[in-house]
């Protein structure tokens, strides 16, 4: 923060005051955003010239260094602003970019953070990382919604709703300004069947019929960073049978159901969706 000594401030205690106002709003860009900044420098460089300062034009290099987390994802960012200001206007740009992300199992983020290094783009690194993990997070609820013991409820322990998700990024919205802390605990629906190999952090969620072994249906739940920076989920079936049951299948129901996947997750969205798949391969083990 900076004030100049011609203007000053009045006390300390107003000082104290403007200071608390700035934390807090900084605690609430936190929780919007889900972004803290735990340490932060920033170094001058006077590059003007002789020749220049004659016409008045001034140029100075800000090296800026930081550090944060996006929830469970820490990130370092040292970046370079060049300001050039002369006697009509001012302007400043991003001279270097250099992203250090800690290591995570969302293999996605490297390929992202190299574009945003390139593109020397910090809008787009805090604005796709923000939704990024927004949607894992809303991924993990979801699979966790599938495999939960009954007992007290708890906060992100979720009673989803059936959602149409046609819209992609009216979704994303929806799941920001959803008040998951109101829902209600959930039963354990689907025990035997239900089977998240990584834990409910995993990307994958598998249906496994307990009267019928050897069938099972996988999805692949992926969250991808576009080359714009816009977050999309990918959701893909991967079903599994016995190579008899295969040579059976004439109706080719099995070949066509990634299909038909992508088709009910267009008309129910994405919740209701993965309930009615995982219904229609245990229907007899719940009857």
């Amino acid at each position: 923060m900076y004030q100049s000594d011609s203007e000053g401030w009045a006390s300390s205690k107003d000082l104290r005051s403007h200071l608390g106002h700035l934390e807090s709003e900084l605690r609430f860009l936190s929780t919007l955003t889900g972004i803290s900044i735990r340490n932060y420098s920033m170094k001058t460089e006077d590059l003007t010239n002789t020749e220049k300062k004659e016409k008045s034009i001034m140029k100075v290099l800000q090296r800026h260094r930081l550090s944060g987390n996006c929830r469970m994802i820490t990130f370092q960012l040292e970046f370079q602003i060049l300001e050039i200001q002369n006697k009509e206007s001012l302007s400043s740009v991003i001279t270097d970019l250099n992203i250090i992300m800690e290591p995570t199992e969302y293999s996605e983020l490297s390929e992202f953070v190299s574009r945003a290094e390139e593109r020397r783009d910090l809008l787009m690194f805090f604005r796709s990382l923000h939704f990024f993990v927004e949607w894992c997070e809303y991924r993990k609820r979801t699979f966790e919604h599938f495999k939960e013991r009954s007992g007290p409820a708890r906060r992100g322990v979720t009673s989803l709703q059936p959602v149409v998700c046609r819209d992609w990024e009216a979704e994303t919205k929806r799941l920001h300004s959803r008040d998951w802390s109101q829902d209600q605990c959930t039963k354990e629906k689907y025990p035997a069947a239900v089977h998240l190999p990584e834990g409910a952090a995993s990307s994958c969620m598998a249906v496994r019929s307990t009267c019928q072994p050897g069938f099972e249906l996988v999805i692949v739940w992926r969250v991808q960073i576009d080359e714009e920076g816009k977050v999309l989920p990918k959701l893909d079936l991967l079903p599994k049978a016995p190579q008899q049951a295969l040579k059976l299948d004439r109706n080719r129901v099995l070949e066509t159901a990634p299909l038909s996947f992508r088709a009910l997750l267009g008309t129910l969205g994405i919740e209701a969706a993965l309930e009615s798949l995982i219904k229609s391969l245990c229907t007899a083990d719940y009857d």
